[in-house]
C-alpha cells in the first residue's frame, strides 16, 4: 500500500520519453548484462536530471520502481520455467516507494511440495538479480509457511500487507493474502497494539526527540516511518488501501491529508537526495550532508542564517508538524478499534461546562467550545495539570484545537484571562513541562508568544548546541523542574537542595523560557531576549521587582558558565569581581541553577563533573564573598593562610611530620595554594614526602569524588614539559579539562591536570590509569622527547566544519601575566601543538582553562615570560599571534 498516494493516473509525465524509455527494457536480451546494467544506470541518471529539475517527487519514488518492475518481470518471463511460483514485491517495493538506492524485498511463493521443481529456476533467477547489481533481500515460502511466520512477527506481517504480484502464479498470492488476513492472523486491535509499541521503542532510540544535530529522515519521531504507521494501521483496520482513503471514512480532513501528502514529499525529497549525494541507502541527515543538501533543494543564506540552517528549521517545523498528525489519527484509531465497543458503554464525566473526561482523555463538549470561548485553548493545558486522571486529549478535540488554534491573535494574547491561565500554568507543582512540550507540538505555544514562535525548529550549526533552539528550552525548563523532585536527588545533589529551597521557582522557568527567545535575530540575543522578558512580565502581572529579576537572568544567563570556564576562578579579585557583578544571594542561587540546567541542556556530552565542581565552586566562594559584603572582598594572603591552615591539620592528622611539609611549602608560591584546595595539597604534599628524591618524576593519577580524574605531576622543570605531558594524554585517548603549572623556587614544577576519557567520565580502571603514569614517566624522563607526534584521527564530524583560528589578549593586571584566548578547531593533540609554539617563544604557563565547545577549542591561557613578568610589548605579542596562528591552521590542514 502507497503510504500516501492519490487515485489520479500513475504515471510518471515530466520524465520525457518515459514511456518509450520503459518500454526499451522489454526488448533488451536480459541475459545480457552489460546492456541491462547500462539501461538501469541510464534509468537512474534520468530520475536523478528529473529531481534537479523538480519533478514531482511522488512521481520520481514510482519512477524506479517502474524501471525494476519492467526488469524483474522480463527476467522472470525469461528465466524461468515454472509454472508453480510466483514473484512479489513486498515493503516499500510493494508499496511502489523506491527512492535511488532502496532495497528491493521479494517473496517468492511456491506450490507446497514443489521446492525442488521450483529451485533451479528460482535460484538462476536470483543469482541473475545480484549479477545485475540489484540490491535484493528475498524469501522463498509457501502462503502457508508465510501465514505461520508472519503470526509471530510483527515486522513480517507488515511486509506481506505492503506486497503486489509481480509475474506469476497470482492464486498463490490471493491464498497467501488470504492466509494473512485479520481474520486469521494479527486481528486489528493486536496489529495496532504492536504496532504503537513498535513506535515507541523507535522513538525511545532516539530518546523521544527528532530535534538532534543528526536526524534519521526515516526512523526518528515525525519520521516517514511515522506515517508508514498511520498506514499500516489504516490497511488493516479499515481495509483502506491508500490514506486518501480514510477521508471517505471521516478519520482524516482534507486538510489533514495535505497536510500528510506536503510532509511526505518534503521528506522524500531528503531521502532521495541523501540517496544521490552518498550512493547508498543513508537515511540519517549527517553533518557532513546537510550543507549540500540544502543547496540541493534551493536553499540560499540570508540575514543572521545560514542556508543550512534555514533547511534544517524547515525540516525540524515538517516533522514537528507530522508528529502532530500522527498524534491525532493512532488516537483515532485507538477509540475507533480498542474502544468502539464500550465507547456508549463508558459516560463522559463532566469537568466544566467546555469538558469532559473519557477513558483517561480530555476533550471538549462540543464541537464549537474554542470559537465561543478562545482561552479554552489555554484552559485546556491548565486543567490537565491539575487532574492527574488525565493523561491525553481525545483526537476529536486535538483536531479542533488545529482548527481553530487561529484564534490566538492579539486580542487573545492581549486577555487578562489568558494571560492568567498561562501563569498558572507555569506555577503549578506538576505538569509544567508537559503542558509546555504538548503546547509547543500543537501549534499553541508558538502563537501565544510569537517570538518563540519564530525559534522552533532553529538549529545553529555546530556540534555545540545538540537541539533546535524550542526543543533546548523546554529541556532547560525539563532539568529545572527535575531539581524539584527528590526522587531525582542523586543526579545532582547540591543542586537540587537549592532548587528546592526556592521560593516562586516560576521565575526561574520564565527565565528559562526566555533566555534563547531572541536566537537568531541578530544582535545580542541576552540583551534582545531581556527585552522580550520585560514585556512579558509585565503584561502577566509579575511585580516590578521580579521583573528586573527575570531580565537580569536573561540578560546575564551565561555570565556564570564564562567565568568559570574562561577565568581563573581561583583568583580571589575575579571572585570579588563576580561577586559584584551578581550582588545579591537570591541572584546567585538563581543564575547558578540556570547555567547548570543551561548547559546539561545544550550538550549533555559535555556536562561531566569536572563542569559540575567548577561552577560549584565558584558559587560557594561568590557565596562566601557576598556573605562577607562587598565592601569587605575576600584578601589573598587571608585565603592563603586558611587553606595552608586546612590543609596542614589534615596532614598532621595524617600522621605526616609537620617539619617534613612546612620545609617543602617554603619552596612553594603563594598562587600554589590559591589554585589548589587543602586536601588536593595535603594529597599531593604526602605523594612528594613518599616519593622522595630518587630523580625520577612523580605522576599520579586521583579520581576525586565530584570533580573527576585529577593528574599531578612533579619533577625537575625541562623543556617542553606541557607539550610532551598533553601530546602523551592525546596519543591514549584522554582530554584535559583543566591544567594548572606551579614552579618552586628551586626550579621543579607542580602541575596538575583533570582529565577524562574521550566520553568525559573519569579514568576508573585501575590498569588504565597505571598505563597512563608509566607512559608519562617515561617520556618525561627522556629529555630527548621534544615532541609526541599524535597520530589519533580527529572525530568525523568535526571534519566538516572550518574554524579559522583567532587569538585574543588582556592583561590580569592584579597577578602580572597575559591572557591569551585561542579559538581553533579541536583536534587531537592540540594542547602539545601550543605548549611546542610557547616553549620556542619563551612562554611561560600558570594556567589553562580547556573548553571543548563542539567543534571549536576556546582554550584561556595565562602566561608569562621567562622571567614570570606579564607580555606587554606589543611587537611581542603580534609575533606570539602570528607563529601560532600559522602553526595551529597548517596543522589543521
Amino acid at each position: 500500500m502507497n503510504a500516501i498516494t492519490s487515485r489520479a493516473d500513475a504515471t510518471t509525465p515530466g520524465l520525457d520519453g518515459w514511456a518509450d524509455f520503459l518500454d526499451t527494457i522489454d526488448a533488451l536480451d536480459i541475459r545480457d548484462l552489460h546492456a541491462v546494467r547500462d539501461t538501469l544506470g541510464e534509468g537512474q541518471r534520468r530520475i536523478a536530471d528529473a529531481f534537479t529539475a523538480e519533478v514531482s517527487i511522488g512521481r520520481l519514488v514510482k519512477a524506479r520502481g517502474q524501471i525494476v518492475d519492467r526488469v524483474l518481470q522480463h527476467a522472470w518471463r525469461v528465466l524461468t520455467a515454472t509454472e508453480h511460483a510466483c514473484l512479489v514485491a513486498v515493503g516499500g517495493y510493494g508499496r511502489n516507494e523506491l527512492l535511488p538506492q532502496s532495497d528491493i524485498d521479494l517473496l517468492v511463493l511456491y506450490e507446497s511440495g514443489q521446492l525442488e521443481t521450483v529451485r533451479p529456476s528460482i535460484e538462476s533467477f536470483l543469482t541473475h538479480l545480484w549479477d545485475l547489481g540489484l540490491e535484493i533481500g528475498h524469501a522463498v515460502r509457501t502462503p502457508a509457511e508465510c501465514a505461520e511466520i508472519a503470526a509471530d512477527d510483527i515486522t513480517i506481517i507488515t511486509n506481506l500487507m505492503e506486497s503486489r504480484v509481480l509475474a506469476g502464479d497470482p492464486a498463490l498470492f490471493a491464498r497467501m493474502r488470504a492466509a494473512t488476513s485479520a481474520e486469521h492472523v494479527w486481528p486489528s486491535a493486536d496489529f495496532f497494539n504492536a504496532k504503537i509499541a513498535e513506535q515507541n521503542t523507535r522513538h525511545a532510540r532516539f530518546d523521544e526527540t527528532a530535534y538532534k544535530l543528526e536526524p534519521n529522515v526515516k526512523e526518528s519521531p515525525g519520521g516517514l516511518r511515522d506515517i508508514q504507521t498511520i498506514a499500516w494501521v489504516a490497511k488493516r483496520q479499515f481495509s483502506a488501501q491508500t490514506l486518501d482513503g480514510l477521508v471517505d471514512y471521516g478519520f482524516l480532513s482534507q486538510r489533514e491529508y495535505s497536510d500528510l501528502q506536503r510532509g511526505q514529499a518534503f521528506l522524500w525529497r531528503v531521502r532521495f537526495a541523501l540517496h544521490v549525494l552518498t550512493g547508498r541507502n543513508e537515511n540519517r541527515l549527517l553533518f557532513d550532508h546537510q550543507i549540500q543538501i540544502a543547496h540541493m533543494l534551493g536553499y540560499d543564506d540570508a540575514e543572521n542564517t545560514l542556508a543550512v540552517e534555514r533547511f534544517m528549521q524547515r525540516y525540524y517545523r515538517n516533522i514537528k508538524a507530522l508528529s502532530a498528525l500522527n498524534d491525532i489519527l493512532l488516537q483515532l484509531f485507538s477509540e475507533a478499534i480498542l474502544h468502539v465497543d464500550d465507547e456508549e458503554d463508558e459516560r463522559p464525566r463532566p469537568i466544566n461546562e467546555r469538558f469532559q473526561a473519557r477513558h483517561g482523555f480530555i476533550e471538549v463538549t462540543s464541537d464549537r467550545v474554542f470559537e465561543q470561548t478562545p482561552s479554552a485553548l489555554l484552559e485546556i493545558f491548565y486543567l490537565m495539570e491539575t487532574r492527574p486522571g488525565l493523561h491525553g486529549i481525545r483526537a476529536r478535540t486535538l483536531r479542533l484545537m488545529r482548527r481553530d488554534r487561529r484564534l490566538i491573535d492579539e486580542s487573545f494574547r492581549n486577555s487578562i484571562h489568558c494571560r492568567r491561565l498561562f501563569t498558572e500554568i507555569l506555577r503549578q507543582r506538576s505538569g509544567v513541562i508537559r503542558a509546555l512540550r504538548r503546547m509547543n507540538r500543537y501549534g499553541i505555544l508558538g502563537r501565544y508568544l510569537p517570538n518563540f514562535g519564530q525559534i522552533i525548529g532553529r538549529m545553529q550549526y555546530d556540534l555545540f548546541h545538540t537541539l533546535t533552539v524550542d526543543e533546548h528550552t523546554l529541556f532547560v525548563i525539563r532539568n529545572m523542574r527535575r531539581l524539584t523532585l527528590s526522587r531525582f536527588d542523586d543526579e545532582l545533589p547540591f543542586a537540587s537542595e537549592l532548587m528546592q529551597s526556592l521560593n516562586k521557582p516560576q521565575i526561574l522557568y520564565i527565565a528559562g523560557l526566555m533566555h534563547d527567545i531572541a536566537k537568531g535575530r541578530g544582535g545580542d540575543h541576552s540583551e534582545l531576549g531581556a527585552a522580550d522578558a520585560r514585556d512579558f512580565c509585565e503584561a502577566h502581572g509579575l511585580s516590578s521587582e521580579d521583573t528586573d529579576l527575570v531580565c537580569w537572568l536573561v540578560r546575564r544567563h551565561l555570565l556564570m558558565s564564562m567565568t568559570a570556564q574562561r577565568r581563573d576562578i581561583n583568583d580571589v579579585e575575579v571572585v570579588n569581581d563576580f561577586a559584584r557583578e551578581v550582588g545579591s544571594r537570591e541572584r546567585l542561587d538563581r543564575l547558578f541553577l540556570l547555567t547548570v540546567c543551561d548547559i546539561r541542556a545544550t550538550n549533555p556530552d559535555l556536562w561531566n563533573a569536572w563542569k559540575e565542581s567548577l561552577l560549584t565552586d565558584l558559587y560557594l566562594n561568590t557565596r562566601r564573598a557576598l556573605e562577607r559584603g562587598l565592601d569587605d572582598p575576600l584578601n589573598r594572603d587571608e585565603l592563603v593562610a586558611e587553606t595552608r591552615s586546612s590543609a596542614a591539620a589534615m596532614l598532621t592528622r595524617a600522621g605526616i611530620n609537620t617539619p617534613a611539609f612546612k620545609q617543602l611549602w617554603t619552596r612553594f608560591e603563594p598562587e600554589y595554594f590559591l589554585r589548589h584546595s587543602p586536601d588536593e595539597i595535603a594529597r599531593q604534599t604526602r605523594a612528594i614526602i613518599d616519593h622522595g628524591d630518587d630523580g625520577r618524576p612523580l605522576v599520579t593519577l586521583t579520581d576525586i569524588p565530584d570533580q573527576g580524574t585529577t593528574l599531578f605531576v612533579y619533577t625537575r622543570d625541562r623543556d617542553y614539559l606541557f607539550g610532551v605531558t598533553t601530546g602523551v594524554l592525546a596519543q591514549l585517548g584522554l582530554s584535559v579539562l583543566d591544567a594548572r603549572i606551579n614552579t618552586t623556587s628551586d626550579d621543579y614544577t607542580l602541575d596538575t591536570y583533570v582529565i577524562a576519557d574521550s566520553t568525559g567520565e573519569p579514568i576508573h580502571e585501575a590498569f588504565r590509569r597505571e598505563e597512563v603514569e608509566q607512559a608519562l614517566v617515561s617520556a618525561i624522563a627522556d629529555p630527548t622527547i621534544e615532541s609526541i607526534d599524535v597520530t589519533r584521527r580527529p572525530a568525523r564530524r568535526n571534519q566538516y566544519f572550518n574554524v579559522p583560528t583567532q587569538i585574543y589578549f588582556s592583561q590580569a593586571i592584579e597577578r602580572d601575566c597575559t591572557i591569551m584566548e585561542i579559538i581553533t578547531a579541536d583536534r587531537p593533540g592540540l594542547l602539545s601543538i601550543i605548549g611546542d609554539v610557547f616553549h620556542r617563544c619563551g612562554i611561560l604557563i600558570e594556567t589553562a582553562k580547556i573548553a571543548t565547545i563542539g567543534e571549536r577549542a576556546e582554550d584561556v591561557f595565562f602566561v608569562t615570560d621567562r622571567q614570570q613578568i606579564a607580555l606587554r610589548d606589543e611587537g611581542i605579542l603580534r609575533e606570539l599571534r602570528r607563529t601560532m596562528t600559522l602553526e595551529l591552521d597548517r596543522a589543521d590542514n
